[in-house]
């Protein structure tokens, strides 16, 4: 189903849009949050411990090729939304090779220097070895990930959210099954909750390359399309790369806090391990409205439409604002007990520590609602490159205060208060550079 970004009210349309996003990537969260619920309950805190450290190493590693998909999906709106069908066609083939290769250097590179990346992230000697095995099976779906961002980028450019939540809501019920037979029925430990996620994602990603090219024949390429053209290279890789770089660089910073948060030992890193996911799990529907704001302001921009841009520029914001406020009430006031969920009430200084990020950082869902409005909507007018400076901004920010007060008196409360200050000084630097460009708009 199409939802056309070009008519129709503003917020009906953003918000009908949205929704098959949010859910796509709630079922894309039970990926980890299976592996973070199973292995914490029936394998104990030292595979979590590693469970946790590998997801934000694999969060950094497929941010890159998601925003080099990201970058391309907004190229598309663009040539969609202009009605320019052949330049649709050739950005896309030359963007999947692209992508493509890119995935394959990630994965060797990846597998080639697993030890190296493992001592970086300040992995303590007891669960080194849990750490490597379960890494060593999850990158092998790096090609997957890539495969599957891809097409559920092209689609959703063109105005289509329900298909991509179609075949992750097969591949989400999967995982969880393979969890349970690997882990209970088999006993393959920690090794099976990487291969049940690693052939999930295989499922989802052949899935939906097969229905691009049998259903939708809008989409199938013809000779033409394959041959190189300048112009269509450059703005892909242009799109492509500052998007990745933006969306790399902030994943980048959480593994920096994630080397941080490792020194602090086996509880702090278990109990940053099942926040983690709460936290994700809470402020993804503002990523995913982000994202949906991103490609209506691009087909927007496309068709030359800026009444409507910034029609959807206040709705967005006000919605963002609403939601943020409503999250942040939720995740304050049940955070116990969602971290009851992974953890045993006897672990109860793991869960205090939890707790204690989610009612510091939780509090300013708002802020980190409009930074993602913010990356969409410069994506969305083809100036990519403001994303990456406001990334840059929130992360270092963020980095630059954990590093500096943590190891200190403060101690790890100073990482949990670091990440609001960051997302307040990057949404002023959004501002500043909306109101400079708001005359030529």
């Amino acid at each position: 189903m199409q939802v056309d970004l070009l008519k129709g009210n503003v917020t009906k349309s953003m918000l009908l849009f949205s929704v098959p996003l949010i859910l796509g990537n709630l079922l894309q969260q039970l990926y980890n949050i299976a592996d973070t619920l199973i292995v914490g309950r029936f394998l104990g805190s030292e595979a979590l411990a590693a469970v946790g450290s590998s997801f934000t190493l694999m969060v950094f590693l497929t941010s890159i090729l998601s925003g080099l998909c990201m970058g391309s999906g907004a190229l598309f709106s663009m040539f969609f939304g202009a009605k320019k069908e052949d330049e649709l066609k050739s950005s896309f083939v030359f963007s999947f090779y692209f992508i493509g290769v890119i995935s394959l250097l990630i994965t060797a590179a990846a597998l080639l220097f697993l030890d190296p990346i493992i001592r970086l992230l300040q992995i303590p000697p007891e669960i080194f070895q849990l750490a490597r095995s379960y890494l060593r099976v999850i990158f092998y779906g790096i090609l997957f990930t890539f495969i599957y961002n891809f097409f559920a980028s092209l689609l959703r450019a063109l105005g289509d959210s329900v298909i991509p939540l179609m075949f992750l809501g097969f591949s989400a019920a999967l995982n969880i099954l393979l969890d349970l037979l690997f882990i209970l029925g088999f006993s393959a430990g920690i090794l099976g909750a990487a291969w049940a996620t690693v052939l999930s994602q295989a499922c989802s990603a052949l899935g939906i390359a097969i229905y691009c090219f049998f259903g939708k024949p809008v989409l199938r390429p013809e000779g033409r399309h394959f041959r190189l053209q300048p112009f269509i290279c450059r703005k892909v890789i242009q799109y492509s790369l500052l998007t990745s770089m933006q969306q790399s660089v902030m994943n980048f910073g959480i593994l920096m806090i994630q080397g941080l948060v490792n020194s602090f030992g086996v509880a702090v890193m278990a109990a940053f391990a099942a926040a983690v996911k709460i936290d994700a799990l809470a402020y993804m529907p503002l990523q995913d409205f982000g994202n949906a704001f991103s490609t209506f302001i691009a087909q927007n921009f496309g068709s030359g439409k800026k009444d409507r841009i910034r029609q959807g520029f206040r709705s967005a914001f006000i919605t963002a604002l609403l939601f943020g406020l409503l999250l942040s009430a939720m995740v304050c006031f049940f955070a116990k007990s969602l971290m009851s969920i992974f953890i045993i009430p006897e672990e109860t200084e793991i869960i205090s520590i939890g707790v204690s990020y989610l009612r510091i950082e939780g509090a300013f869902y708002c802020g980190i609602g409009f930074l993602f409005l913010w990356y969409g909507f410069f994506r969305g007018i083809g100036r990519p490159g403001i994303s990456v400076i406001l990334t840059v901004i929130s992360l270092g920010i963020r980095v630059l205060l954990a590093y500096s007060l943590a190891p200190g008196f403060i101690g790890v409360s100073a990482i949990w208060w670091a990440i609001p200050t960051g997302w307040a000084l990057a949404d002023l630097t959004g501002l500043f550079y909306y109101q400079k460009l708001k005359k030529s708009m």
